[in-house]
Formats: structure tokens, C-alpha cells, sequence
């Protein structure tokens, strides 16, 4: 199963205990929010692998939640809605809203994990897969062994794992504190700094440039997002190439 990072918009503290054991015992980060103004808020910021939505919020429906980020944040984060609501129209308003995926309370463990594996694999590559291509460039994870134009690169074990991430999420925005929960756990001591040193040694090391076809780019407050690029590409507003 692939373990993910959920952001769980929900204001019965209950439905949130349950919720979030069992996707903590599945091996899933789990982010709490029981306002969808703090979702919002936060959603500015973060990045998340999957999203699980209530519909009835005390301050702004779950629906309305979605459009925001379908609409306004353009995010293609998926979404999966978990509510009681399970009469045939709210369905179809909720799947048209954007979201990927509908589960009527109370909902089963079993069938809830299953659901967010499907959409999780729908969504990105499998992360069983032990070589990732991306010409000109090639990553064995049985070995370790990081190749750009056929010629080894030598990188740290850190410094592997966050460049098989990024190649991973080609066309992404990943904020630091996505990067830095995925790569070095939730440790309070990691300062955000370290993901900005991290990320420049990879892209110096495996010259991530345009000629070699992509590139890194920074997000301000935010993140980095790789790019596949074509030799003329230039960056977009708001990001600079690291």
C-alpha cells in the first residue's frame, strides 16, 4: 500500500479519532482540520498527496471547499468526500465538483484504505517500482545508483531519495513541509533550511537544466516543483529557477 499525506477536513471529533487511527495504522501522515477556513488557509502553503472532505462544515460546505480548489488554487490534489449525505444528486454535485471519489458514512476501515490506495494509484506513479526513467536520466532504487547520459552521479543516500521524489512528481508543486515530512519524518528539529540545501546540491549534481530537459524551480514561502522543459522554457510567475 502507499503511504500517503492526507489532509482529513473534518469537525466531529469523534469521526476524526476514528479517521485518523485508521489511516495512521495504515502508515499515512494525517493532518487534521475542523474548519474549512483553516483547510483554505493552510492549502496556501502546504501541499498534500490526497485530501478526505466532510460536506457538512460549521463554516463553509465541503462542496464549496472543493470548487476553491479546483477553481481559485487550481490544485488536482485528489479529493476524496467522506459524508452522510448519500442521496443521488449530492453525488453527482460532489464528483462534479472535482472529487475523485465519494464514501457515505459511517465509513468501513477497510473499504475507506482501499478506496485511497485505488486513487492514490491513479494519481502517481507506483513507488514499488524499482527503476525510474526519466531520459536523460535513470535511477536504480535496488542499488542506489543515480545515472545522468549513462554516467553514475554520486549522491548521498538523502540526496537519492529526494531526487527519485522530485522525478516522481515531475510538474508538481511540493511545499517544504511536504518534502521534508516525506524524506526525514516528523522531527520538530529539521529546520526548513535543510530541504533548500538538500535541493540545491541535487539540482548541481545532476545539472537540472534546461539542455538536460528540466528544471528546478522555487516557489517563494512555498516549494519546488520540477519541470520537464523544452530548451527555450522560462520560468513562470512567481517562481525562480533554483
Amino acid at each position: 500500500m502507499q503511504t500517503a499525506r492526507i489532509a482529513l477536513l473534518e469537525d466531529d471529533p469523534v469521526q476524526v479519532e476514528i479517521l485518523g487511527t485508521w489511516l495512521r495504522a495504515a502508515g499515512h501522515d494525517v493532518h487534521v482540520f475542523m474548519r474549512s477556513r483553516d483547510l483554505m488557509r493552510e492549502a496556501v502553503r502546504e501541499s498534500y498527496d490526497l485530501l478526505l472532505i466532510d460536506w457538512e462544515l460549521p463554516d463553509l460546505p465541503g462542496a464549496d471547499v472543493l470548487r476553491w480548489l479546483r477553481n481559485e488554487r487550481q490544485l488536482q490534489t485528489p479529493v476524496i468526500f467522506v459524508t452522510a449525505r448519500q442521496d443521488e444528486n449530492d453525488i453527482v454535485t460532489a464528483l462534479a465538483a472535482g472529487a475523485d471519489d465519494y464514501i457515505v458514512k459511517p465509513a468501513r476501515r477497510l473499504e475507506l484504505l482501499t478506496r485511497i490506495e485505488a486513487v492514490l494509484r491513479r494519481s502517481r506513479p507506483p513507488a514499488d517500482q524499482p527503476v525510474v526513467e526519466a531520459e536523460p536520466y535513470h535511477f536504480d532504487l535496488n542499488s542506489h545508483t543515480a545515472r545522468l547520459h549513462n554516467e553514475v552521479v554520486d549522491l548521498t543516500e538523502r540526496e537519492f531519495e529526494l531526487a527519485v521524489f522530485l522525478f516522481r512528481n515531475v510538474g508538481r508543486l511540493v511545499s517544504r513541509g511536504h518534502l521534508l515530512e516525506s524524506l526525514w519524518g516528523r522531527k520538530g528539529d529539521v529546520p526548513t533550511r535543510t530541504v533548500d540545501t538538500h535541493m540545491s546540491r541535487v539540482r548541481s549534481k545532476l545539472a537540472l537544466r534546461p539542455e538536460n530537459g528540466y528544471r528546478l524551480a522555487s516557489t517563494y514561502n512555498y516549494g519546488y516543483r520540477l519541470e520537464r522543459v523544452s530548451g527555450d522554457a522560462r520560468p513562470t510567475e512567481g517562481e525562480a529557477i533554483d
